[in-house]
């Protein structure tokens, strides 16, 4: 299995903002039966980060997920809402190992 996180940088004083659209884009990615799915806001460390986490069986699911749910047009319409807050991004992709 592999977990994917995608962290958002959120723009000074937008976490709140950010926040309300959270449950959404989580709801959005469960409806596609992936195994593991969250989402998280930082505690510590850098402030204002934004983390959307999901899990998959392999690189080669994690793929085709991916392109199942860019293929949604509802996708498209969540990323415009959540563009505004966000200064920059990047994703980390991992191996679980135990």
């Amino acid at each position: 299995m592999i977990i994917v996180r995608n962290v958002f940088r959120l723009k000074f004083g937008k976490a709140k903002e950010a926040k309300a659209h959270i449950k959404e884009a989580v709801e959005f990615n469960k409806s596609f039966g992936l195994k593991h799915v969250r989402a998280m806001i930082d505690l510590t460390g850098p402030s204002y980060t934004l983390v959307f986490e999901t899990g998959h069986d392999s690189l080669a699911s994690f793929e085709a997920d991916l392109g199942r749910i860019f293929a949604d047009e509802k996708w498209g319409e969540m990323y415009e809402k959540l563009k505004p807050f966000c200064e920059s991004g990047y994703r980390e992709i991992f191996t679980v190992v135990e």
